[in-house]
């Protein structure tokens, strides 16, 4: 049993990281067959790691459809941007104590970078610095399933890099006046293009199935 556990934990990790990378996109399925010939280990431990994602709301489970990368309706990624600038604002408030504390260096050098990685770790940092584990755990949750959405639509957004180097930049200086306004803006900005985003994400699913 220890080592089915071990290797769920691995499976769980990888995909998990997998999805925070873009290499499933919302709305594609996750075959566990495929996983356990890829990783050469019997399906049991991967089926214990995938549902432990259903669990986290980072897979969704289809029954007989299979398991999928969430694909959110309107409604439901609205509220999560939501809920995700509800959690970092917190943060900020609950940060500020740490103000005179030197951040965590971030780098954001081009538009060339990773802005939907660079966002998480930025989005994780803040969070991070609260020492505050519950709330910690509620941002990491929020940005894991933000994540896929973020690869995905890049490409819709045109200001990104400067959104987000406004953002780190009130973040390094640790001026959370500033930064909370620049979150707001920013999740603002995200909840105008929700349905440009979900069209996207729809039309792409299309052709994974």
């Amino acid at each position: 049993m220890d080592a089915i556990h071990s290797k769920s934990a691995f499976v769980y990790g990888q995909v998990r990281r997998a999805l925070r990378s873009g290499r499933y996109a919302p709305g594609q399925r996750i075959d566990p067959a495929t996983l356990a010939a890829e990783f050469h280990i019997s399906p049991t431990p991967v089926r214990f790691a995938l549902y432990r994602l259903v669990g986290e709301s980072l897979l969704v489970d289809h029954a007989r459809g299979g398991l999928h990368v969430p694909l959110l309706t309107e409604v439901a990624m609205r509220n999560l941007y939501d809920w995700m600038e509800r959690l970092l604002l917190m943060a900020c408030d609950m940060g500020a104590a740490l103000a005179t504390q030197k951040a965590e260096p971030l780098t954001i050098a081009s538009r060339d970078d990773d802005m939907a990685k660079a966002t998480w770790q930025l989005f994780d940092a803040i969070a991070r610095a609260t020492a505050h584990h519950p709330l910690y755990q509620a941002v990491k949750q929020a940005n894991d399933r933000l994540a896929p959405i973020r690869q995905a639509k890049q490409g819709l957004l045109e200001h990104s890099f400067e959104e987000l180097s406004e953002l780190n930049r009130h973040w390094q200086a640790r001026d959370m006046p500033a930064l909370k306004s620049a979150l707001r803006d920013y999740h603002k900005h995200r909840k105008q293009l929700v349905p440009s985003i979900v069209a996207l994400l729809y039309d792409r699913s299309d052709y994974l199935h």
